[in-house]
């Protein structure tokens, strides 16, 4: 190799992690076995030849190279044997496309290397070296960090997913580091994936300042006393050793030996009739044909080659998490994946080689398997409880379930809790579950006043939850519940945390979004062809019913020990689906971590203050009395106002105002959009009842009920969020609902006055800015949005500008306002009627705005076609994180249900990728003020919004922890288009704060 050479080498691992994840699983249609990683393998490297051969796109190499990870044993386990401990085993349907992806990179007549007790990251290191110091440049095809260091003017990065180079100032704009530091801030900052221990607390933008302070590692640590902050010196000086040793483990070694020198890299044609045979062999139809378009061959003379699947040690392979992005730069280290993932057990003896085979035979499987209910068991000692914890600990997974006297789990007592377990040693197929149910505070009759008393043989509260404590924490036991959260509150409030969980209810809403109910019975009669046992036909309904701690034990062992049961179940039939359907991820980083987050989130409340609802209900109540004054008047007569019959009587029958319509029961439509409608088209009465229904329903719902949800020992309101309640993934709240306060109304921010903050602390609101519409600039890539949002300009007043030839300085206060009705109104789909009434205009006129904005930006347009076309296909949207939201009845033979689900559809992008992204923001949000030792506490999510409470002297330190936590929530998993901006500041109360 000389000076004027070019030297590709592919991070091979990097790129079959990239394929095993980025695409839906693929399995080969003659046997089924799965190809989708060897697939996208193989794509991805045809795609970088043909680009890097073209040269009109960029350089052409002259040598070429696929490097590949040997296996998990390097010599870094000899410096650190918890290196990598974390990383779990790759999952089943990859470990047999290993072997052909090696096989796939000697079909492409390119050198395969890989060396025992080295990482592909070394063996990268070494070439690079070597090329450059014979004088030729290399391009590393890796958007790895750890490779960032072999930087120079010489080397650099290509970023082939996103088309981009990474030279010497792209890693000190990433990082704020040169390469030549790199290797000392990642030695600061460890890595959570691969088990770096680094010095904990130390984030990546801390790390960079301190070695432009102090030079390098070498030079902090000797000098580490001069550090100001004394948190910051003591964690440093008591870590160093740490650092040296992480130091050492990041370090890319440049002697590797090598089996082929440089001059053996030179890159060669392809061999087409060798490459079609390989790619007719994995029955890869569309890029055999363009293979042998680009060579000139003639596949169809060309037969299959004949290939050997390897399976076990043969199938070598990296860990699951290898190649996996960076942590976002968010100032502190923010881990994707929780620092102690859960085993997986799965069920043996299935047969199954894909997860698309795997979920079918469990979905047969238990949908022809029985519950046997007799044969659950009533735990009354200790000794018996001890032998199904250490049979649940041996096995790694169980069901749990609590059963309680209340659904506030903030003042339920623990009633008794359900256990069930896969007994894998007696039956492989994992279908013979045994439950039990442990009561522990049940009573006889109905009362300690008519002669009832504790039930008898039960074990202590306190003695079953100390047996209890250490198997729910610990993370080697995998806990399966169904609506966990309730289950994780009630044992939180009694000491225990929960730790390692899958939950059911929140796989189901992962795949069936808006398609199905994610309900346990629901569940259990659509998976398991099982109706469960009500719950009324244990506890009675209605005057009849009672508490759970006074049904009788029997009967509340079949119940509870049932729910433990199905749940198990449940889980074995949805944990494979969510595989097959290339969903785990949206599962594991946006649902299941979310579960105790909004948990603390719920425990901690929030203050109340009382007196201001009480001022604010004798308000309303005199405005709404105004009101009723008008509406009589102008009915000309009394009656209920509150009466649908009655006021559809007074406005169709005796006022006989047009677009009346009768619903089924015979009676006039008076729904809020039919009101609506006639008080747009300018009556009077319409527009007073609305306005007479808002007040009501504020002063009923708000200012009369919230009093009533103050804790009587926390003396704060604890609302509880609910995750699977939306087609979206927007969160939603209950008892009380805060998500609905409006904002926008002088009555409803005076209702959000009475959220406080309490002595010595500050609310703090953070809101994302325009986060939809940022969203719908990114997911459409529209030119002009994405530039004004990067410039910072006022959205709204650009669009008029496009729009209306207006300059934006001076603009008409009016203007504008009808261009950000119609910015927020296409998101939601918005009619030209809907935006005639919205603005106060002829139809014909908001027609025209639809139409010259579709103009301006013709990119809307053609994204909210994709979209409904791909619903129609599919039958649902995905956000940019992967969820999907199901709209079953897109293709509706009836048009107003087919209209409404195509407006839903183009919508639930946008809006599913800004909940996605809060969902991702709360996640990290805890790590990041702990990472800053801050105490401030998160305590509401209202949509785009989240609310803290800070101590009055850490607010100027909170504030950016929170907002760079928030706006780059979406990171590294997206990279925007556009830059997320949040809005933060403190205050005593909530409206003042927003």
């Amino acid at each position: 190799m000389k000076k004027g050479d070019h030297l590709f080498l592919v991070d091979g691992s990097g790129f079959i992690f990239r394929a095993f994840h980025a695409l839906p699983p693929l399995t080969r249609k003659s046997d089924g076995l799965p190809v989708g990683a060897v697939s996208g393998f193989c794509n991805m490297l045809w795609k970088l030849l043909i680009d890097a051969r073209d040269t009109s796109v960029g350089v052409t190499p002259t040598h070429f190279a696929v490097i590949f990870d040997y296996s998990a044993r390097t010599f870094r386990k000899e410096i650190y044997d918890a290196y990598k401990a974390n990383r779990q085993a790759p999952p089943e349907e990859l470990v047999p496309q290993f072997g052909l992806i090696r096989e796939a990179t000697r079909a492409f007549n390119l050198p395969c290397i890989e060396t025992e007790g080295f990482e592909a990251d070394d063996i990268i290191a070494t070439y690079a070296r070597q090329a450059e110091a014979a004088g030729a440049d290399v391009t590393i095809v890796s958007s790895d960090k750890d490779l960032m260091q072999l930087v120079t003017s010489m080397v650099h990065m290509y970023d082939s997913m996103k088309d981009k180079q990474i030279g010497i100032p792209d890693v000190v704009e990433k990082w704020g580091v040169p390469p030549e530091k790199m290797i000392d801030l990642q030695a600061m900052v460890g890595d959570s994936v691969d088990n770096v221990p680094g010095i904990p607390g130390i984030g990546p933008k801390t790390a960079a300042q301190l070695l432009e302070e102090f030079g390098d590692l070498d030079q902090l640590l000797a000098r580490a006393g001069e550090i100001k902050q004394v948190k910051r010196r003591e964690n440093i000086v008591a870590n160093a050793d740490l650092a040296r040793l992480s130091r050492r483990l990041v370090s890319l070694r440049t002697d590797v030996p090598l089996d082929l020198d440089l001059g053996a890299l030179v890159l060669e044609p392809q061999d087409g009739p060798k490459l079609i045979a390989f790619l007719k062999a994995m029955e890869f139809t569309t890029l055999t044909r363009r293979v042998a378009t680009a060579c000139d061959c003639n596949a169809d003379e060309i037969e299959p080659a004949a290939l050997k699947i390897e399976w076990g040690e043969a199938a070598r392979g990296p860990d699951l998490d290898a190649g996996a992005p960076a942590p976002a730069d968010t100032g502190e280290a923010a881990a994707e994946a929780p620092a102690n993932p859960p085993k997986t057990p799965v069920a043996r003896g299935t047969g199954a080689a894909t997860p698309a085979e795997l979920a079918g035979s469990r979905i047969e499987a238990f949908g022809r398997s029985s519950l046997d209910v007799s044969r659950y068991v009533t735990i009354r000692d200790v000794e018996v409880l001890d032998d199904w914890i250490r049979a649940a600990r041996e096995t790694g997974l169980v069901g749990f379930d609590t059963e309680t006297n209340s659904l506030d789990p903030m003042q339920a007592e623990l009633v008794g809790f359900s256990l069930a377990i896969a007994d894998n040693t007696e039956n492989p197929s994992g279908l013979d579950v045994r439950a039990a149910y442990v009561p522990l505070i049940h009573k006889t009759g109905v009362g300690d006043l008519l002669g009832g008393g504790m039930a008898e043989n039960q074990i202590p509260t306190r003695e079953a939850l100390a047996r209890l404590k250490p198997l729910l924490e610990d993370p080697s036991v995998l806990k399966v519940a169904q609506n966990l959260k309730f289950d994780y509150l009630v044992m939180k409030r009694h000491g225990i945390t929960v730790e390692s969980y899958d939950d059911t209810m929140l796989m189901s809403y992962v795949l069936e979004a808006g398609k199905a109910s994610h309900g346990m019975d629901s569940l259990s009669e659509r998976w398991l062809n099982h109706k469960p046992i009500a719950f009324k036909d244990v506890a009675g309904s209605g005057k009849a019913g009672v508490t759970f701690d006074y049904v009788g034990i029997d009967k509340a062992t079949a119940y509870a020990a049932e729910d433990a049961d199905v749940t198990l179940r449940l889980w074995m039939v949805l944990k494979p689906q969510l595989a097959a359907a290339g969903l785990t991820t949206v599962y594991e980083r946006l649902e299941r971590p979310l579960v105790s987050v909004l948990a603390l989130m719920e425990e901690r409340g929030i203050t109340i203050d009382r007196q201001i609802l009480s001022r604010l209900s004798g308000e309303l109540a005199q405005k709404a009395a105004a009101f009723e004054d008008e509406i009589y008047q102008l009915a000309g007569e009394r009656f209920t106002i509150g009466s649908p019959k009655q006021l559809g009587d007074i406005l169709f029958g005796k006022m006989g105002l047009p677009g009346g319509a009768k619903t089924k029961t015979g009676q006039w439509s008076t729904s809020a959009s039919v009101l609506e409608d006639l008080a747009a088209t300018g009556h009077e009465l319409p527009r007073k009842i609305v306005d007479w229904r808002q007040l009501t329903k504020l002063k009923s719902t708000y200012t009369d009920a919230l009093p009533g949800y103050v804790h009587p020992e926390t003396r704060r309101v604890h609302t509880s969020y609910s995750l699977a309640s939306t087609t979206t993934g927007r969160l939603s709240s209950s008892e009380p609902n805060l998500q609905n306060i409006p904002v926008r109304t002088a009555e409803g921010r005076k209702i959000r006055t009475a959220f406080i903050s309490t002595p010595g602390h500050k609310l703090v609101s953070a809101d994302y800015s325009q986060i939809e519409l940022r969203v719908l600039a990114h997911v459409a890539d529209i030119p002009q949005l994405r530039q004004a949002f990067s410039d910072g300009i006022d959205i709204h007043a650009m669009t008029a500008s496009e729009m209306f030839g207006v300059p934006v300085e001076g603009m008409p206060g009016e203007v504008r306002r009808r261009a950000k009705a119609i910015n927020f109104g296409i998101i939601y789909g918005i009619s030209a009627f809907g935006l005639a009434n919205q603005l106060g205009i002829e139809r014909s006129e908001a027609s025209d705005y639809i139409k010259k904005y579709f103009e301006r930006f013709p990119g809307i347009r053609d994204y909210m076609e994709s979209t409904k076309n791909f619903a129609r296909e599919n039958g649902y949207v995905e956000t940019i994180f992967g969820r999907r939201a199901h709209y079953p009845e897109i293709k509706s033979s009836n048009p107003s249900v087919r209209a409404f689900n195509e407006r839903a559809s183009i919508n639930a992008p946008i809006q599913g990728s800004a909940a996605d992204i809060i969902r991702r923001a709360m996640v990290r949000m805890e790590p990041a003020l702990g990472n800053a030792g801050l105490s401030a506490r998160m305590l509401l999510q209202v949509h785009d919004e989240l609310i803290f409470e800070v101590e009055d002297e850490e607010i100027e330190r909170t504030l950016p922890v929170i907002i760079s936590t928030m706006e780059h929530a979406a990171m590294p998993a997206i990279s925007m288009k556009v830059p997320l901006r949040v809005d933060a500041r403190a205050a005593s109360n909530w409206d003042e704060a927003h």
